[in-house]
């Protein structure tokens, strides 16, 4: 071979070399932003007790059912039992690569793989599996796990989890104990945290020709519990694995402190809350601060056996309110859902339901820096801004918007005869009483409520309505009926009461709630029907934000269009979580950004 030959392969694989993506060296812990905040040497998560008690048992309640067991799949992807990966509950069943701080925006720690490593340009990471890592049923977890995971989920699985391999390039498996992910032009900088929390599957308990169909069999996972009993629709009870590997780890000490937990399933919230005086229920989470201090007052409060309790929180307040289902042709003109929203009575709510209690909600990222409110548009967001001129209405460019504000008294005819002069100017009219739309039809709609506290609300804002002639309906439904028509789409209007739970760190969660892509498929959780280029523009600049400036721009021109575009009637928030608990149970000292994690709470021992 000539020197030149040599010299030229040599030049050549250097300069590749050179061009590649920096990797680093494998690390404990990984953040979306800026470095983790805990040490290598940490020992546990801030917001636990690593000496908390284990042992008895703790029985949570929710409202709906179940008839299923396998939370990846689409067939009944909203009444899948609880508990079996759970953000609240916690997942007791299967676990994720890594584990989520809640003390911080978005950092990741060792669970399943013990260590990461991630290039510079995060175009791959490369994850080093814990050899202790075991299945319930004592098989370890290997590479191959987590190769059939995305295999299965990609060919049968549910939305989000159906979608990521098609930003994945390659999934290899590079070591007995590792397995990369080098990521396409699809990928995003969030998208190696997204897979760092995508739970793994084992691949000697499932078959993929049958994944797709639900299941009440108890399911082999790494969690630390296991699934004991079931009464489908009723009750599914876990108990504690006493073989569980990971219970000695830094990002796992302090949690998973019952032997036994019980999820109960109840009609309805006010079937709940009667569970919760009887002690069948060892927690109540009552929004309503009304309506909890009228239950809270029963003996065994009085006598001290019960608790209540508020918990700080670092994070944005919930987003709650009414719905529109953008894709009907009676809410596809913004200026309609712009008209309709100025007519929930905050102050009227504010004052005779929730004794002033509550704020109104205005952004959705309210009391933060990613919020739009009191933040003119910095040059970084006009220039995000520029190929959808006239999108954002000038007071929510300079951050002055809000809602408007009523006299309080029911009936201010002000804001009334601002809502119907932005009808009027649209084409609609009044006629004997009736609003007719453009086209001379009647205009009213129906809006579904899932409890007597939505209807009550939900009656608030029909009688507004009502008074410039749009004939609304309320239709209460159950859970089942309820999850069975978003998955359908089949509502017009439908009460937010769950929310959007909004973070300091948004991310490729917002995809599944706003971006045009999810608009129309069965079972999104856009449920609006969000289709718009801007949005999708700027979740896309959120998603490849390179540094904190660019970040927070672009979340904040996506709370700019989200304003704009009135896809919710947004209602009230307080910031504080209320939490009614039995004084048997106990909880760590501090609260995390995210408010209180039961998790990390425990039994009193006897």
């Amino acid at each position: 071979m000539s020197r030149v030959l040599v010299w030229l392969i040599t030049a050549t694989s250097f300069i590749a070399l050179s061009l590649a993506p920096a990797q680093s060296e494998p690390k404990y812990a990984i953040a979306m932003q800026g470095e983790p905040a805990l040490p290598p040497d940490y020992t546990h998560f801030s917001y636990v007790n690593p000496d908390a008690p284990k042992g008895g048992s703790i029985t949570y309640c929710v409202v709906g059912s179940f008839d299923n067991l396998n939370p990846f799949i689409l067939k009944s992807l909203r009444t899948t039992a609880r508990g079996m990966m759970d953000t609240i509950f916690g997942n007791l069943v299967f676990e994720p690569l890594m584990q989520r701080n809640y003390d911080e925006p978005f950092s990741l720690y060792g669970l399943l793989a013990d260590s990461a490593d991630m290039d510079s340009e995060r175009k791959s990471i490369e994850f080093h599996l814990n050899p202790s890592a075991k299945w319930s049923d004592g098989e370890p977890v290997t590479p191959e796990d987590v190769l059939f995971t995305y295999d299965v989920l990609t060919a049968k699985g549910r939305p989000p989890y159906s979608a990521r391999m098609s930003m994945i390039a390659k999934l290899e498996k590079t070591g007995d104990h590792s397995v990369r992910f080098t990521f396409n032009d699809k990928a995003n900088r969030e998208f190696p945290l997204i897979i760092a929390l995508t739970p793994i599957i084992p691949k000697h308990a499932f078959a993929k020709e049958t994944f797709d169909k639900t299941t009440l069999k108890p399911l082999i996972g790494s969690g630390p519990y296991t699934v004991d009993k079931v009464q489908p629709g009723q009750r599914i009870v876990f108990k504690r694995n006493p073989d569980y590997w990971g219970k000695d780890l830094p990002s796992k000490r302090g949690f998973d402190n019952y032997d036994q937990i019980t999820i109960e399933y109840f009609l309805n919230a006010n079937a709940k809350t009667e569970a919760f005086k009887k002690g069948i229920c060892a927690i109540d989470d009552e929004t309503d601060p009304v309506k909890r201090e009228r239950d809270i007052d029963f003996p065994a409060f009085r006598k001290g056996d019960v608790k209540a309790e508020n918990f700080d929180t670092g994070i944005p307040p919930v987003v709650t309110g009414f719905l529109f289902n953008t894709r009907l042709p009676k809410f596809s003109n913004p200026v309609v859902r712009r008209a309709l929203g100025m007519l929930y009575d905050f102050e009227w709510a504010n004052k005779n339901l929730f004794d002033g209690k509550y704020t109104r909600t205005m952004s959705y990222w309210q009391n933060s820096e990613l919020s739009a409110l009191g933040h003119p548009a910095s040059d970084r967001e006009k220039a995000l801004l520029a190929p959808y001129p006239g999108r954002v209405p000038a007071d929510v460019m300079d951050g002055t918007y809000q809602p408007p504000v009523t006299d309080g008294s029911g009936n201010d005819r002000k804001v009334l005869r601002a809502a119907f002069d932005l009808l009027k100017s649209i084409g609609y009219h009044v006629q004997d009483g009736t609003m007719l739309d453009p086209q001379g039809k009647p205009f009213g709609f129906e809006i579904i409520a899932a409890s007597q506290d939505e209807e009550r609300l939900a009656t608030i804002y029909q009688r507004t309505l009502q008074k410039i002639g749009i004939n609304v309906t309320i239709r209460s439904l159950d859970g089942d009926q309820i999850q069975s028509r978003k998955q359908r789409l089949d509502f017009e209007m439908l009460f937010g009461s769950s929310g959007f739970n909004n973070s300091l760190s948004p991310g490729s969660e917002q995809v599944g709630r706003w971006s045009s892509s999810e608009a129309m498929r069965e079972g999104t959780f856009n449920l609006a029907g969000v289709a718009d280029p801007a949005i999708d523009a700027a979740i896309d600049a959120m998603l490849n934000a390179r540094t904190k400036e660019d970040y927070v721009a672009a979340v904040r021109v996506l709370d700019r269009l989200l304003i704009s575009g009135n896809y919710i009637v947004p209602m009230q928030y307080n910031t504080q979580q209320w939490l009614a608990y039995w004084n048997y149970l106990e909880h760590p000292r501090k609260t995390p950004i995210f408010g209180y994690q039961l998790p990390s709470w425990w039994r009193k021992p006897n």
